[in-house]
């Protein structure tokens, strides 16, 4: 890489206190309309996004999420609660095996929409329950006093990840296969790589 491009190439830190991030499943079957299609937002987590508006295509994105930070968002009583988180975190999820939910930018080709607005096709490697898949993430990347702010939704299949999906009643309510996820992720620029 050549000192030019090194200069021009930005770190961004994503700030997990700023940022949001939700994953929301849905109720399926035939007594789906009695059940709520729960939603989860993520607390913890870290990443980093490097970006030049000189060179886009050098760009790169991380993120990883530690799976146990997922916490319910419904309201819902306690006790329900309690299993609902309970359920995900040790049959779905199985956090203590799989304790890190990560992806990883293979490729980055952005466009400009405005002065410092771009809009991002993230190509990567989405690691989850012990499984690595390609997924491409489409972005929104904003940039304002020395911050950035990604932003953008994707979907991912339970099934293509060997992923659990949960029922209730003898099938009657299931979690469909499609997972929906949002973010809103706030970095701060971390000086030049």
């Amino acid at each position: 890489m050549s000192a030019n491009r090194l200069l021009l190439m930005k770190r961004y830190v994503i700030d997990s206190q700023e940022s949001r991030f939700t994953v929301q499943a849905f109720a399926s079957g035939m007594l789906a309309g009695f059940a709520h299609n729960p939603k989860f937002s993520v607390r913890q987590l870290e990443g980093e996004l490097q970006f030049s508006p000189e060179d886009l295509a050098a760009s790169s994105f991380t993120l990883t999420v530690k799976a146990s930070s997922l916490n319910l968002t419904d309201s819902v009583k306690e006790a329900d609660r309690q299993e609902i988180q309970r359920t995900v975190m040790e049959e779905v999820l199985e956090a203590a095996r799989y304790p890190d939910i990560s992806f990883r930018s293979t490729g980055f080709a952005a466009t400009r929409i405005a002065e410092n607005w771009f809009r991002a096709q993230v190509p990567g490697v989405m690691e989850l329950h012990g499984k690595s898949k390609p997924l491409a993430i489409d972005t929104q990347l904003r940039f304002a006093d020395g911050d950035v702010r990604l932003s953008g939704e994707f979907a991912l299949s339970l099934t293509e990840y060997s992923i659990k999906r949960v029922s209730a009643l003898g099938g009657l309510i299931k979690v469909k296969d499609d997972l929906k996820f949002a973010f809103d992720l706030v970095g701060h620029e971390m000086g030049s790589e």
